[in-house]
């Protein structure tokens, strides 16, 4: 029965073995009756031995008195008599051994007929169909099953997938149940359990275990134990759900909380305890830290009076900020439970993100291009001013959000899109640009004049912005600019002078013949679009002393002083040109062209020798002019790719290619610094370098110079001593021509100081400026060295480590004289080098050095 001992099972299968047990002990005591009447037996032959010796006796006595009785008839006699004796004495003894032997079998049967009662009566127990019974005789032996259980309970009859739990179980059940048996088995732990099978029918398990087996018994419950067993189970499985929750809510990033139906603190997360800086949660709860003020928590309270869910965004202060958390409070009958996630951020976006799009919608109310911007369902969302301008319709209606069909029908009703042949089909493919995902480019031309381009462009959220492009005064515009293009030509074609006009792109607008004439082009390289560096590259051959950087300065913005030029070339063919470069609106640049040959040849006359003079010194520097110009281009470009080659998205490189690169990069940049000092010469020759004086910092600007030549330093084991105590903090000049200046010395000091030797740059105040000193323990200078240091282009060794271009020191003078001060230079044979600068407190800004 379900309700019995679970251990009755194992006393009923124990009977029959008490059973064999009683049959034994009653044929041991048959084999002693049998033994008790072979002792009677030989006790009767006992009692013949002293009648045989009577009779002897006897016999003697007979004889004495002379009667005549024969030996043998005494002797048969005697053993007569013994004879009978002992079988009266064993029938005696034998009837009562028979006698106790039939009351003992009587109860022998008796017992037996009630120990197999017994066996009968537990083996129906274990074969009922409400439990089953699983029993281990020792380790070694297979374990035997006896009973049933329902099927409704979802256990399987075979025997090898019944102890299958895992198959037939819920996985939770499996699992408590393979570790009890286990402990049963191994450690003789008993246990009771409630378990579940995938059926959803719950059992009871008892697990015991004897000195000689196992047991584990199965027992289906009865409906009331079944609701039991269902609870029970309902409440393991709420329990570790709400361990799981616990645990979630102890892992989230969001302050958390439970409350008893006082309102009292009972249990927050870690995420709570952080944001009231308490220890622990424990310690939160303990000392009953709010999280929320006082206020907040009373609307909370006041919105559980009417509803039992609270959500709403409150603000609260963390950490010393304000911040911003959407609350979510739900309150039941024994309590609430609440959980805050921290919006600031999201609200600081949603704030900008509304901002952006006020601004946008401004800024698109200020152009004069219409906007219209359609939803996924195809409804008008937002329009400018200039679309309502545009098509004339009321804002009533535009404000409705009308769909972009509704809004064509009516436009087409109202005569200001043109009819289409197919209106319909027409329509759809409009509309069409909804499921694009390219832009599309219509144009419409309106009945009243109008020539509109129409721009859709589909939003990656889904809908369209439509731009709507007014044509009209532009296409007039362009037509009455190529009138004008038209009559200007026909003017400049007819002009003695050349005429040519330069955009700010660098490429020729327009020219005439006499252009291309005065300076031998073909009409190719007279087209439009032509870019100047083009044509000064065919000019350049056409006269030594060419004019044309100047021009390409002009035209392409290298000269920041946009103002007229005059002046006069002469090409190898003996024609003397006049020119004059006069800037246009728009950044153009207009140049003309004159044929002064003639009148030039009867001045020059007077100025060959002079001329000559000069023009070999302006030669020069209109060529390292150019180079400059020409080389500063394309090694931009070399640099600008070097560094694009270098980048891992342009591709891998193995490490050779590496070493490529970076070389180019390096050698790239070694020659574009010395582009730019002989451009920086080149400007100061030129007269318009410009020193952009203001407050100078000592330390940030040795400290700016310092860091650019600390690779080299290092790669030498060079180290640099700043000796600025006596310095000013400021003084007045050109900041990074100071820079400039510092970084030639220390580049200069470091190419001839010696190994792991100390290069020592000085600042102090004199008593009308400052001075700089830079000091290398370097081979010094001898005197024909010193005489020509500051001369351009006259590079030597003297023990450097490199060879430069030879215009350090010259860029060095040139600067420093521009501030008004003065350069000199301190050196002897195994005494170093001192480059001596000094800069005066108020500079005067001079036009050009010496």
């Amino acid at each position: 029965m379900p309700g019995e001992n679970p251990l009755r099972a194992g006393q009923a299968v124990s009977g029959g073995h008490e059973d064999s047990r009683v049959t034994d002990r009653a044929i041991q005591r048959g084999r002693l009756s049998w033994c008790r009447r072979a002792g009677l037996l030989l006790a009767g032959s006992a009692l013949a031995s002293p009648l045989l010796g009577a009779v002897a006796r006897a016999e003697g006595a007979v004889s004495a008195a002379g009667l005549s009785i024969s030996t043998i008839e005494v002797v048969q006699l005697a053993v007569f008599v013994g004879v009978t004796g002992a079988a009266f004495l064993s029938a005696i003894v034998l009837i009562r051994e028979r006698a106790r032997t039939s009351a003992e079998n009587v109860e022998l049967r008796s017992r037996v007929a009630d120990v197999n009662a017994a066996l009968r009566r537990s083996e129906a127990l274990l074969n009922l169909r409400d439990q089953r019974v699983v029993i281990w005789a020792s380790e070694n032996k297979k374990p035997e099953l006896i009973g049933t259980l329902p099927a409704e309970s979802g256990a399987p009859e075979d025997r090898a997938a019944f102890l299958a739990f895992g198959r037939w179980l819920m996985p939770r059940s499996a699992a408590a149940l393979e570790h009890a048996v286990a402990a049963l088995r191994e450690k003789a732990r008993a246990f009771d359990l409630v378990i579940e099978s995938q059926a959803g029918a719950p059992l009871e398990v008892h697990g015991r275990k004897s000195a000689a087996h196992v047991l584990v018994r199965f027992v289906s419950l009865s409906e009331t134990q079944r609701s039991q067993a269902r609870l029970k189970i309902e409440n393991q499985r709420l329990s570790a759900d709400h361990d799981t929750i616990i645990g979630l809510l102890e892992a989230l990033k969001m302050p958390a909380w439970l409350r008893d139906e006082h309102g009292r603190l009972k249990w927050v997360n870690r995420a709570y305890a952080d944001a009231v800086e308490a220890d622990s949660a424990e310690a939160a709860v303990r000392d009953a830290k709010e999280f929320l003020g006082g206020q907040a928590r009373e609307a909370i309270a006041s919105q559980h009076k009417s509803h039992p869910v609270f959500e709403q965004s409150l603000s609260t202060v963390i950490e010393g900020d304000r911040r911003v958390f959407a609350v979510t409070d739900f309150a039941g009958a024994d309590g609430s439970a609440g959980i805050a996630s921290d919006t600031s951020a999201i609200e600081s976006i949603r704030g900008e993100y509304e901002r952006t799009v006020r601004s946008h919608a401004d800024t698109l109310d200020q152009l004069n291009t219409a906007v219209a911007i359609f939803d996924t369902e195809e409804k008008l969302r937002f329009f400018n001013q200039a679309f309502q301008k545009l098509w004339g319709l009321d804002s009533g209606f535009l404000h409705s959000a009308p769909d972009n069909a509704l809004l064509l029908d009516r436009l087409r009703s109202e005569g200001k899109i043109a009819e289409q042949p197919e209106w319909r089909r027409w329509k759809e493919g409009l509309l069409g640009a909804y499921r694009a995902v390219e832009s599309q480019e219509h144009w419409w031309h309106l009945p009243d004049g109008k020539t509109i381009r129409v721009v859709a462009n589909p939003q990656p959220k889904g809908g369209v912005t439509w731009v709507f492009e007014n044509l009209t005064e532009k296409m007039d515009l362009e037509s009455r600019y190529r009138t004008a293009v038209r009559v200007q030509g026909e003017t400049l074609d007819n002009l003695a002078e050349g005429v040519a006009v330069f955009g700010p792109d660098g490429r020729l607008r327009l020219s005439n013949p006499a252009f291309a004439t005065l300076w031998g082009l073909s009409a190719e390289a007279t087209k439009p679009n032509v870019h100047v560096s083009t044509i000064r590259d065919l000019c350049d051959r056409q006269a030594a002393d060419s004019p044309w950087p100047g021009f390409v300065a002009a035209i392409t913005g290298f000269d920041d002083e946009r103002r007229e030029r005059h002046g006069q070339s002469e090409l190898n063919n003996g024609t003397v040109l006049r020119y004059a470069v006069i800037p246009l609106p728009n950044g153009q640049v207009m140049m003309t062209f004159v044929d002064v040959t003639d009148s030039v040849r009867v001045e020059r006359a007077l100025k060959d020798k002079n001329e000559a003079l000069e023009k070999s010194d302006q030669l020069k520097n209109d060529f390292v002019q150019h180079v400059s110009y020409e080389l500063r281009s394309p090694l931009t470009n070399i640099i600008g790719f070097t560094e694009l080659l270098s980048l891992p998205a342009t591709g891998p490189l193995n490490q050779k290619q590496r070493e490529y690169v970076e070389h180019v990069g390096s050698s790239s940049s070694v020659l574009l610094t010395i582009v730019n000092d002989i451009l920086d010469l080149a400007t100061v020759d030129a007269g318009i370098m410009q020193l952009d004086i203001s407050e100078v910092h000592v330390d940030r600007t040795i400290a700016a110079a310092a860091e650019l030549v600390a690779d080299r330093l290092e790669e030498h084991s060079i180290r640099l001593e700043v000796d600025a105590a006596a310095a000013p903090k400021t003084f007045h000049g050109d900041e990074t021509r100071i820079r400039q200046i510092l970084y030639n010395l220390l580049s200069n000091a470091a190419n001839y100081a010696p190994e792991a030797s100390t290069i020592r740059l000085a600042c102090r105040q004199l008593a009308d400026g400052v001075e700089f000193s830079v000091h290398d323990d370097g081979p010094g200078m001898p005197p024909d060295v010193l005489d020509s240091v500051f001369r351009r282009f006259e590079p030597r060794a003297n023990g450097g480590r490199r060879r430069g271009a030879g215009l350090g020191l010259s860029i060095v003078k040139s600067f420093v004289e521009l501030h008004g001060g003065g350069v000199r230079i301190e050196t002897g044979k195994d005494k170093g080098t001192t480059v001596i600068c000094t800069f005066p407190d108020m500079p005067g800004i001079r036009a050009a050095a010496e």
